[in-house]
């Protein structure tokens, strides 16, 4: 039977062809293993079939480099040849030809790996986590260049001569570096600290307005030049009383003439109307120390003196100073330094200028509130709905939003109300009749305590006691021995609003205090005496009308009263230590 079968297998050529004899021998030499060699040769034809199939999807596609990124040469040879006439599978392979049995895992291998290149071709978006040569992290370039926040330290200087550097950034305002001042010294923030820029060897200073950048500033200061950390009540005090500041002759307007005092800060701080403020000032020439008096006014567009007398027609008005690039100062040492005519000198200086006083724009007023209106409208004009925001931000601003938030206090009439805290939380008293019995039954007991204390401190009834001649020296309105130019000064400085006082020792008498106030602009001096009654030691303004038992008591009580005092007592200079 087997050789039957076998004599009629070879008498059959294959169906893929004709066989050759070394087909045959190999063919006859494996009749004994019972092989179906024909089953074998037709799976090997059939998984070359499909072999081949998987190489012309491939050539149809572009391929995919190792990064995942599609390759930009030439294209590969198999697509070249795309057009010529595909020969089928069993023409390629030829049966007379011996073929290769793979391994099973090298089979699997190359049809996984003949799958991944047949898929279509993706532009992979992270080509720097697929690269075998690159490690699966991003490369150092592959981020943009971190932006570092500039910073820089700075050196503020307080009136007594302490100083504090503070790191700011690029962006810091002045309302922000004097609340970070104002936190750190545990000042009380009634929004009327400033930043001033002080320039000693030039005898110029001005206070920097709320939005100014610190670090743009200095950048325009010479290195002798510091910023100081002083108080101004008058640097928005235009705003509540605008008559005191800009009189009546020294204002026009040159487009609308019914213009009235009520309607002055809408017209400066409106773009479109053109305010002007003129009168005769001191100018220094440029190069020279000789001051001429010349006809001054005051525009948008700059700073003009007239050439003819008071005549502001265009022929004869000649620019003086540009506003833009340029800063408003006082003059600290006018007289001595640059032989100003009055003590109410002021400059207008470019910003380029560091150090030399040979550019700066010198001028010089007949009295305190002309110069106060000219360096006032100079803000306005320059800056306009800008100072605005500024004295409106801190009425508006909440507490909570504030990093450095401070219990808010003022010593007005307005915000000091009368209190009972005879139980366990305190009221407001609304009656007035009884505010005033309280008020009756207060000082009675105030009385009493300093007696008591009188009694206890002092060795002798005739002796004042220690407590009530040097509990004064621990407030902030009191500075001791200094003398009636230092003073004006402080006040100066610090802003001629009403109300705004200090007390210090009287330099004539050893026994007696001054009180410094200012009012309406002008700084007056009142002299407080001792006076005794019944061997004990009282302080009083009025030769002994209105006696009170120690300084504290009599600035307590002329804050609530104006008494034989022109306005009420406000606002105290104040020093800090930084």
């Amino acid at each position: 039977m087997q050789t039957a079968s076998l004599q009629a297998l070879l008498s059959q050529p294959p169906s893929g062809g004709a066989l050759q004899e070394p087909w045959r021998h190999e063919h006859l030499m494996n009749t004994e293993d019972d092989v179906d060699l024909e089953a074998l040769v037709n799976d090997m034809s059939l998984s070359l079939e499909s072999l081949c199939s998987a190489c012309g999807m491939q050539s149809e596609t572009t391929p995919l480099l190792q990064n995942g990124q599609h390759a930009r040469g030439p294209p590969p040879p198999s697509a070249a040849r795309s057009n010529q006439p595909q020969l089928s599978p069993r023409q390629k392979v030829q049966r007379s030809q011996p073929v290769h049995i793979l391994a099973a895992r090298r089979l699997q291998e190359e049809d996984q790996q003949f799958r991944t290149s047949s898929l279509p071709a993706i532009p992979n978006p992270f080509p720097e986590l697929c690269g075998p040569e690159s490690p699966p992290v991003l490369a150092p370039g592959s981020l943009p260049p971190r932006q570092d926040v500039a910073k820089q330290d700075v050196r503020v200087f307080s009136e007594d001569g302490t100083s504090r550097v503070v790191e700011i950034l690029a962006d810091t305002t002045a309302r922000d570096l004097c609340q970070w001042l104002v936190y750190r010294s545990h000042c009380v923030d009634d929004n009327s600290w400033a930043l001033v820029e002080c320039h000693p060897h030039l005898g110029l200073e001005r206070c920097l307005e709320d939005h100014e950048l610190v670090a743009q500033v200095e950048g325009t200061m010479a290195s002798e030049s510091k910023f100081l950390f002083r108080k101004n009540y008058a640097k928005y005090e235009f705003f509540k009383n605008p008559t005191n500041f800009f009189p009546e002759q020294m204002v026009t307007w040159c487009q609308q003439s019914n213009g009235s005092q009520s309607q002055l800060l809408q017209t400066f701080l409106n773009a479109s109307s053109c305010p002007e403020i003129q009168g005769f000032l001191h100018v220094r020439e440029l190069g020279r120390r000789s001051w001429k008096k010349l006809y001054v006014c005051l525009r948008r567009s700059g700073l003009y003196h007239s050439t003819k007398g008071a005549s502001k027609e265009p022929r004869h008005l000649q620019l003086l100073a540009d506003l833009e690039d340029s800063g408003m100062f006082s003059l600290t040492a006018g007289r001595k330094q640059y032989g100003a005519p009055t003590d109410f000198g002021f400059c207008i200086k470019p910003n380029k200028v560091r150090s030399e006083a040979k550019e700066l724009r010198l001028l010089c007023a007949e009295d305190e509130q002309g110069r106060t209106c000219w360096m006032t409208a100079f803000r306005l004009l320059k800056y306009g709905v800008l100072l605005y925001e500024n004295y409106r931000v801190p009425q508006q601003r909440k507490p909570a939003l504030s990093p450095f938030s401070t219990p808010v206090r003022s010593v007005s009439e307005n915000s000091l109300v009368a209190m009972d805290f005879s139980g366990q939380t305190g009221r407001v008293i609304e009656n007035p009749a009884e505010a005033q019995s309280a008020a009756l039954e207060e000082g009675h007991a105030w009385r009493k305590r300093s007696t008591r204390l009188g009694a206890l401190g002092s060795q002798s009834p005739l002796l004042p006691s220690t407590l009530s001649t040097v509990i004064h020296r621990t407030q902030h309105w009191f500075h001791g021995r200094i003398s009636r130019e230092e003073s004006h000064r402080l006040i100066k400085q610090q802003g001629l609003v009403d109300g705004l006082f200090l007390l210090r020792d009287s330099q004539s008498n050893p026994k007696a205090f001054v009180l410094t106030l200012c009012h309406h602009q002008k700084i007056k001096n009142f002299q407080i005496l001792p006076c005794e009654e019944d061997g004990k030691l009282f302080f009083s303004l009025d030769e002994g009308k209105t006696r009170f038992s120690d300084l504290i008591q009599l600035v307590d009580f002329y804050q609530l009263n104006r008494g034989v005092l022109p306005c009420k007592l406000k606002h105290h200079c104040i020093r800090v230590a930084l």
